[in-house]
């Protein structure tokens, strides 16, 4: 294990040389990417600029694409103000149109409501609810790379790849509001490393870095694609797990504790000992109207796991 663990947790640092004054040489493969980019162009996109899901991209690539905040819909919008069944984006051959589907709020086109079918033009915005408003538009391969990067530079900690802080919080209100409203389960848990300052400390600022990438990699192996991970601040990380129970969500947090316990940080040859302590709460289980209410009963448990000793989890209840 721990070769394969020195390969994902590498010693020494960026290449910090002058530029050199050789001209690369581009292989045909990579041109051959390079112009294929190029020559896709047309497709139609759907990117969200107001509401939860801001900055998310999707693809209208189905011929029948169902909008709305149910589970069972193509394309989920956990708005309060949006139906479970909202609006469908329709193809006519190449033209693509927006009907509404009898929503309780409705769908306007560039703050006009819909009615009928209606034929969406590049730039349409489309509102949906009270607050998500979606922007149709036609964009190449390249472009479509380049809203994703910084889709991702907005949302994610460039550190550990784990989304950030304002993300979790916004997601996290939108996940709570949804759980209280359906009375369906709604758990999340918060970790950090034990004595991170003392490894800081004795291995240097760079080994601990690259504890907190390695760490997250693990965590992000472990947990479902519906669940979300962020990086609450400094060394410690949140996970959001929508539709999961407390003591499942605190299963979950023991499997990931032991991976950890289990795994060799090793940093220019040394094997760094880490450990993890878990706090867990969720709906119901505590009593909640807001995500810091779900945040700070995690967080009162994470420290009962640090009080208890550390390398633990623990779980917190009404």
């Amino acid at each position: 294990m721990s070769d394969q663990n020195e390969q994902g947790f590498p010693a020494g640092g960026a290449d910090l040389s002058e530029p050199s004054e050789t001209t690369m040489i581009v292989n045909s493969e990579m041109l051959q990417q390079a112009r294929q980019g190029l020559n896709e162009r047309d497709q139609a996109y759907l990117i969200v600029i107001s509401g939860p899901h801001v900055g998310r991209m999707y693809k209208v690539d189905q011929n029948n694409i169902t909008m709305g905040r149910s589970p069972k819909v193509d394309l989920q919008l956990n708005d309060v103000g949006v139906s479970r069944q909202h609006a469908r984006i329709v193809h006519h051959g190449d033209d693509v149109f927006v009907e509404d589907l009898q929503s309780a709020n409705g769908t306007y086109i560039n703050g006009r409501r819909v009615t009928s079918e209606y034929q969406l033009q590049d730039g349409d915005k489309i509102t949906l609810g009270t607050t998500t408003i979606l922007k149709f538009t036609y964009h190449d391969k390249l472009d479509e790379d380049f809203q994703r990067q910084m889709f991702d530079a907005a949302l994610r900690d460039g550190l550990t790849g784990a989304y950030n802080k304002k993300y979790m919080m916004n997601h996290l209100r939108s996940e709570l509001s949804y759980a209280l409203r359906h009375g369906t389960h709604l758990s999340m848990l918060m970790f950090d490393v034990d004595h991170f300052k003392n490894t800081n400390d004795t291995y240097g600022h760079l080994a601990g870095d690259r504890i907190l990438a390695k760490l997250s990699e693990l965590a992000m192996q472990s947990i479902r694609n519906e669940d979300t991970f962020a990086r609450y601040g400094g060394e410690e990380f949140a996970i959001i797990c929508r539709g999961i129970a407390i003591d499942q969500c605190a299963r979950l947090g023991n499997r990931i504790r032991k991976l950890v316990e289990q795994t060799d940080f090793i940093y220019e040859g040394q094997n760094i000992p880490v450990t993890i302590s878990v706090g867990v709460s969720g709906v119901p289980g505590v009593q909640a109207r807001a995500p810091e209410d779900l945040i700070g009963a995690a967080d009162e448990a994470l420290y009962a796991a640090k009080n208890a000793g550390r390398n633990r989890v623990m779980v917190k209840r009404s």
